[in-house]
């Protein structure tokens, strides 16, 4: 049971905590911090640099940049898998995709497999899911949590039906919002246990819908053109030319011969003025609101000063780089790369952490900070030696792996290696073209070295760092 505890002002000012509220001239109560409850916010497809901390100029995210500002924010994370159902997954179970099983949207997460919320939840805490789960399409509870609010598959933005512990009910409202409700109520409840709580969005995943508020967000705003649109593909995969032809599910007849370089039409005022484009932004305005009142309903209660607030995205998505992509799954940074923050007790305020983490390590690190036991099964690392500003010996290099979809036949599987300096991409099964990358001198990633000969060292280093991976991680 947690023991109460009166702090005054002062004491509050030399607080760890990052997202403590510094009171003046009252006392405020707050909890012992000796196991500390756990927000965990997701969001769907969220590029790693959307939002204001992380260099948006294209909408202001106030509320979640707190978190940011009062704790720290990973600068290099990433999805070990671009896809919600793998990468949520991971998230859960601090395990790669071909460890875990869920290398689809339509395959659901293996019960025997602990999560980081069942585990917690074995060690007094008390747990809830709100909002999407999206590993199969079931809406039921999952093993691991006492409080269970979801929906079928990616749900609806309007007037979602939801399944509160086992019980089917239409709601009505904007899906965010109706999420954040539940997960307000939730936090305010009087409770004798800490928390964990995995606030779960269906923002900002297509179609992109906002709230009625923010329809008209960004009404003279003007997309510049991305600084690696002018990709014409010389030197790349062939897959990849034809998937820019004929469309992911190849659909459109092919063209007798594959071109070596495809055309880059001009970027024109209807691309910068998309609306698909402009109401991924303006969904995500519902998304920072919600991290306002949660951080409001965490502060009302007393609790702030004991949670850890962590804030993540699933994967990555393209916004119109490389000749026009959208969507995600390839190994490009725009696709891999993710948002994570991360506030509370013992996490230093306004630090900006370098290191390259993963979706994986967020269970080791929850369980860690639980002082819970960390599963065998685990395959990520704890952050909490970072998150505490320790030096510490940390990765070098990540596995990414995309397995293929039946129904998008043109992406085929994807197995690379990422590195501090280096990417090294293949495509098992398929007699095509490896990319190589030296991030140092082609962030943008636009030219090719796998071929290249005075890349011939660099290219078989990758090679076996990638196999050493396969090796380690247990990946066939």
């Amino acid at each position: 049971m947690y023991t109460r505890i009166v702090l005054v002002a002062a004491t509050l000012l030399t607080c760890p905590a990052g997202l403590a509220a510094q009171a003046s001239g009252r006392e405020t109560e707050v909890e012992d911090r000796s196991r500390p409850n756990f927000v965990f916010i997701l969001v769907d497809d969220l590029r790693y640099d959307a939002l204001s901390c992380t260099g948006s100029r294209i909408v202001k995210t106030p509320q979640i940049d707190r978190i940011a500002s009062a704790g720290v924010r990973f600068t290099n994370a990433f999805a070990t898998t671009s896809l919600c159902s793998p990468s949520r997954a991971s998230f859960l179970t601090g395990m790669y995709a071909h460890a875990h099983g869920v290398r689809d949207n339509d395959t659901e997460l293996d019960p025997k497999w602990p999560t980081f919320p069942r585990v917690l939840r074995e060690h007094g805490y008390a747990t809830a899911y709100i909002g999407k789960w999206h590993m199969g399409m079931d809406d039921q509870p999952r093993p691991g949590f006492d409080y269970w609010l979801s929906f079928k598959g990616q749900g609806e933005y309007y007037d979602p039906q939801l399944n509160e512990n086992g019980r089917r009910f239409q709601a009505r409202g904007y899906t965010t919002d109706i999420l954040t409700q539940y997960a307000v109520d939730y936090i305010t409840q009087d409770r004798d246990r800490p928390f964990c709580l995995y606030l779960s969005h269906k923002a900002v995943h297509a179609d992109f819908i906002p709230a009625k508020r923010h329809e008209n967000l960004l009404a003279d705003f003007d997309f510049p053109e991305p600084a690696n649109y002018r990709d014409d593909y010389a030197g790349k995969p062939e897959w990849q030319r034809v998937v820019r032809i004929r469309g992911g599910r190849l659909r459109r007849p092919a063209p007798p011969t594959i071109p070596k370089t495809l055309e880059v039409k001009p970027w024109t005022d209807e691309q910068s003025r998309l609306k698909r484009r402009l109401d991924y932004y303006r969904t995500l305005a519902s998304v920072d609101e919600s991290v306002g009142r949660v951080l409001g309903a965490l502060k009302e209660t007393g609790r702030l000063a004991n949670t850890v607030v962590v804030f993540a995205g699933d994967n990555g998505f393209f916004q119109g780089e490389h000749n026009g992509l959208t969507d995600k799954r390839w190994a490009y940074e725009e696709s891999i790369r993710i948002p994570l923050l991360a506030a509370g007790p013992g996490i230093p305020r306004g630090r900006q952490i370098d290191a390259m983490v993963l979706n994986l390590d967020l269970a080791p690190t929850f369980l860690d900070l639980a002082g819970a036991p960390i599963p065998p099964s685990v395959q990520g690392r704890s952050l909490r030696p970072l998150l505490e500003g320790r030096e510490v010996a940390w990765r070098t290099s990540f596995l990414y792996e995309y397995f293929r979809e039946d129904w998008l036949p043109g992406v085929p599987d994807i197995l690379g290696v990422r590195t501090q300096e280096w990417k090294y991409v293949t495509y098992p099964g398929l007699e095509d073209t490896a990319e190589l990358y030296d991030l140092r001198t082609d962030a943008l990633e636009l030219r090719n070295l796998a071929d290249d000969p005075a890349a011939r060292d660099q290219l078989a280093r990758m090679q076996a760092e990638l196999d050493r991976l396969c090796r380690e991680t247990g990946r066939k």
